[in-house]
């Protein structure tokens, strides 16, 4: 999949990048009782626990999108906010994406629940040496539309999950950057007020030190289940 992407810098730029390999990098917290209450959310709602943490999922590559506009089969899905790095001619990048899964299905298989559904991703991005020296600062936000009101449905600093290194180190056997064409999402938050679907998703990465932030909005069309 080709994304394109505003890089956010002293001199701003845009690249282009050939996204050939997406991974989904899941239970990623640092703090194991933190893991262990997103497990007990999950399996609030019917989850199985995973065989380990972190896991890795392999995504299709046509699955992420930059798009503000989505479908998704039911009313059964929702949006987790991650950050997303990548590689692109030899330098990592950090932007903002979700995570979108459908909750039904995964009950029935993660791995699944995850590959069925479209994996939003923000247009711009930092290039992560610019934040890797305060990452632990950022924040990442997200809010749903509900009754038409905007709530405030995820919020947490990225010292609560493990480092961009430290899950690629994990995933490659080693090495702690990703090779050009890699992306991979790092991790979520908890729900405030527990897992729920919603049709209009945002999703924010804020860098307090330096005031600025990542945005990416999208609604999701349901589309009929039929048998």
């Amino acid at each position: 999949m080709k994304a394109v992407f505003q890089i956010e810098a002293e001199v701003p730029r845009q690249i282009e990048v050939d996204v050939n390999t997406l991974i989904v990098a899941g239970w990623a917290g640092r703090d194991m009782a933190a893991i262990e209450h997103h497990i007990e959310e999950l399996a609030a709602i019917g989850v199985p626990r995973p065989s380990s943490v972190p896991l890795y999922y392999r995504i299709a590559e046509n699955q992420l999108t930059q798009a503000e506009r989505v479908q998704a089969l039911g009313g059964d899905s929702s949006g987790e906010v991650e950050t997303f790095v990548f590689a692109a001619d030899g330098e990592m990048y950090v932007s903002i994406a979700s995570d979108h899964t459908d909750r039904k299905l995964e009950t029935v298989s993660v791995a699944m629940s995850k590959q069925v559904c479209i994996k939003p991703v923000a247009a711009q991005a930092w290039r992560l040496a610019d934040v890797a020296g305060h990452w632990d600062e950022l924040i990442i936000r997200s809010w749903i539309v509900e009754n038409g009101v905007q709530v405030l449905y995820q919020e947490g600093p990225l010292s609560s999950l493990r480092t961009p290194q430290e899950l690629i180190a994990g995933y490659t056997g080693g090495a702690t950057a990703l090779p050009d064409g890699a992306g991979m999402t790092c991790g979520t938050v908890g729900a405030i007020g527990g897992i729920r679907a919603a049709a209009e998703f945002t999703m924010e990465l804020h860098d307090p030190r330096r005031q600025r932030s990542l945005r990416h909005r999208y609604h999701v069309d349901s589309l009929p289940v039929v048998a």
